[in-house]
């Protein structure tokens, strides 16, 4: 069974940043994709960030120039560099991993920027 565990969040100031990680643990035969999504209250869960295991990377409008996905293939881990966070950034932070067309989601971290 494919396990996601993201770790990394908490509460932070504007303009401040905290690095999420997220690692995969199970059988999987290989990761097509890692992301990262995020939920704010009352709302719908969007895109943040996505990397191939080649290296594309692909932002949010949002979060571009701001926030930087990496992953590391070995540890089956992504990671998510958040800087100049703000207010509009709290929010349930997922990963998620992509394999021959199936979703795998982590249980999420929350992140909240509040002065």
């Amino acid at each position: 069974q494919v396990q996601l565990v993201e770790s990394g969040g908490g509460l932070v100031q504007p303009g401040g940043s905290l690095r999420l990680s997220c690692a995969v643990s199970g059988t999987i035969p290989s990761i097509d994709l890692m992301a990262w999504y995020r939920q704010a209250p009352g709302q719908e869960r969007e895109f943040v960030a996505a990397v191939t295991p080649g290296g594309n990377t692909n932002y949010a409008v949002s979060v571009k120039g701001r926030f930087t996905i990496a992953k590391d293939n070995a540890k089956r881990s992504a990671y998510l560099q958040m800087n100049s966070l703000k207010p509009e950034d709290t929010g349930v932070y997922y990963c998620k991993v992509v394999n021959s067309g199936a979703n795998y989601w982590g249980q999420g971290t929350q992140v909240t920027v509040s002065s």
